[in-house]
């Protein structure tokens, strides 16, 4: 009997550099375990060539998905997470199957202007970041925690370095 595959999927607004980073990173860390798609909200229509390019330094695949997942038939999604703020501000709609929803805000390294040492910086930061949240995520016990802290666990991780969200003040 073959374990559960979870089916992930990453949001941001153009779909075109976090969730990109986030949905290839997952699909070779998680192989077996977890299918990872990426959208947008307002998709670029195309991959922004820094992530390409930083997908293949770190020696995972640069083909994905992409937007397959709104087909019709396509897979159920167990967990949703948005990586930019703009997306994670849109009215989303709602989910067959009520999955488990985070916010995993990273700054968009597609909006640096600079040297293109200092563009690909950005990329690799952001992908450091999405790695780190991505190897969190896979170690929690999926399929043994409950929902209501596996939820807390997810918003915990969101939280993490790199994360766009204000920092809790410590009590």
């Amino acid at each position: 009997m073959s374990e559960r595959v979870y089916n992930v999927l990453f949001l941001c607004t153009g779909n075109s550099a976090r969730s990109i980073l986030a949905e290839s990173i997952l699909n070779a860390e998680g192989k077996g375990s977890f299918r990872a798609y990426s959208a947008g909200s307002n998709p670029k229509g195309e991959v922004n060539p820094h992530a390409i390019r930083e997908l293949d330094a770190l020696g995972y695949p640069s083909t994905g998905s992409w937007d397959v997942f709104a087909e019709p038939g396509a897979p159920q999604m167990d967990f949703i997470f948005t990586v930019c703020d703009s997306a994670a501000g849109e009215a989303c709609p709602v989910w067959i199957g009520h999955p488990m929803t985070a916010h995993w805000g990273v700054e968009d390294p597609a909006v640096v202007e600079g040297t293109e040492v200092e563009v690909q910086k950005a990329f690799a930061q952001a992908a450091r970041f999405v790695k780190n949240r991505i190897s969190a995520f896979l170690s929690l016990p999926h399929s043994s925690i409950d929902k209501l802290a596996l939820e807390q666990h997810l918003r915990q991780i969101g939280r993490m370095e790199g994360s766009t969200q204000p920092q809790e003040k410590a009590s």
